[in-house]
């Protein structure tokens, strides 16, 4: 490509395997973005992109993908197929909205936004706030321990599942086959972590399969009845499609909101006159929960395809590569927020236009529900546990790409 500069290398401190790296990676996102806008990281061979306006105009360019097969086959793009020994995995993952591309992208999204419309979401809030109270009472009156146990998973879990119709003694199911499978989305998972991620996609895909099955002779009001029913113009939603949908839905939106909730209450315990502010001004609320996501985004990194040549910053990237866009170094660039090292949740949410919900074609589907989500866990937190603290500092899970703490103990 005439013109363009040699490869950069990655600073030797982004580490995603490292625990010291995972608890803080924002010094090493620091060093990358004064160093260059596309640097070459070896161990993955990917391409990182750790500035604003680049990851925000690459999750525009159509000359990038979620998947390559809608041009390409694995031999023309000089990829290995995955192994059949991922199945079935791949074909839950592969019939996702967050893995499709146009056009198969644009027909699934418009059918199933039919179904998952903003009311649905605005009719589920009565219940999300009746939820999150009822589970802060409940940790309030026990005497408090693991937030992320008591509170912040289960609440994701029982609204979708209360949205999906799923009977109250399947709901345990849901966590466990949800965090097996966001275990393939780490850089280069371990077979150990496949070998849970297929099992889970079994299970789970055969789980939804009967449920579907139930619905299409017993309808309901619950969301696997409207993605049956939706159709455009006679097309409408395959079963595997509908169980992709299903299992993005739960694994995407549970993931963000979790770990938001438990990494937002870090925070905010971390810093503790913004944490006076916003219990002094609960109006405050949404400018606070905005902030949290971009502070401290849950979904550190989004990989995309290169399908056609393109430069970033003058430096060649080839088509065949793949490019790793840094949700949290763009959400920390200052040249798109001022002071952005600096936690203020008087930045108001309008202009806060951070990229933890990802941008074009992908833009999440489910963000209107996890700010519900949020918006309700936070609020009855300020509302019923005023007086709060942290009990003892975390320890972060190892993974960094879906990044939170594997426990947060509060009390008063």
């Amino acid at each position: 490509m005439p013109g363009a500069s040699a490869a950069p290398t990655a600073s030797a401190r982004f580490d995603p395997w490292s625990a010291a790296f995972v608890a803080d990676p924002y010094p090493a996102y620091e060093e990358l973005r004064a160093a260059g806008r596309a640097h070459f990281f070896e161990p993955t061979g990917q391409w990182l992109i750790p500035h604003y306006d680049d990851v925000s105009a690459l999750l525009r360019d159509r000359r990038l993908g979620r998947t390559y097969l809608h041009r390409f086959t694995h031999e023309e793009f000089g990829r290995q197929a995955p192994p059949a020994g991922h199945e079935p995995f791949t074909t839950l993952n592969g019939n996702g909205l967050l893995d499709l591309e146009a056009p198969a992208h644009s027909r699934v999204r418009r059918l199933v936004a039919k179904a998952f419309t903003p009311r649905t979401v605005e009719a589920l809030a009565p219940t999300v706030e009746r939820l999150a109270g009822e589970l802060v009472t409940a940790f309030r009156a026990d005497g408090g321990g693991d937030l992320l146990a008591r509170v912040a998973e289960p609440l994701p879990v029982a609204v979708i599942a209360e949205m999906l119709g799923i009977p109250p003694a399947d709901r345990p199911l849901l966590r466990p086959w949800s965090a097996a499978i966001t275990g393939m989305f780490e850089l280069n998972p371990t077979a150990e972590a496949a070998a849970a991620a297929v099992r889970a996609s079994e299970e789970f895909s055969g789980y939804l399969r009967e449920l579907i099955a139930a619905r299409r002779t017993d309808p309901g009001t619950d969301l696997i009845s409207a993605l049956i029913a939706v159709q455009d113009d006679g097309d409408v939603l395959s079963e595997q499609e509908m169980v992709s949908t299903v299992v993005l839905l739960l694994n995407a939106g549970h993931e963000a909101t979790v770990n938001t909730t438990t990494v937002g209450w870090l925070t905010l315990f971390h810093h503790p006159e913004q944490l006076r502010l916003l219990r002094a001004e609960p109006q405050r609320l949404r400018d606070a929960v905005e902030e949290l996501l971009r502070y401290d985004t849950p979904l550190q990194m989004f990989e995309r395809w290169v399908l056609d040549d393109i430069e970033v910053g003058g430096t060649a990237v080839p088509r065949g590569s793949e490019v790793a866009l840094l949700f949290g170094s763009a959400n920390r660039d200052p040249a798109r927020f001022a002071a952005p090292g600096r936690f203020d949740i008087t930045r108001p949410a309008d202009g806060n236009r951070h990229l933890t919900f990802g941008a074009g074609i992908h833009y999440c589907l489910g963000a209107p529900l996890a700010r519900l989500e949020l918006g309700a866990s936070f609020g009855a937190f300020l509302r019923q546990a005023p007086d709060a603290k942290l009990l003892a500092e975390p320890r972060w899970r190892p993974g960094y790409v879906i990044r939170g703490v594997s426990e947060l103990l509060v009390g008063w």
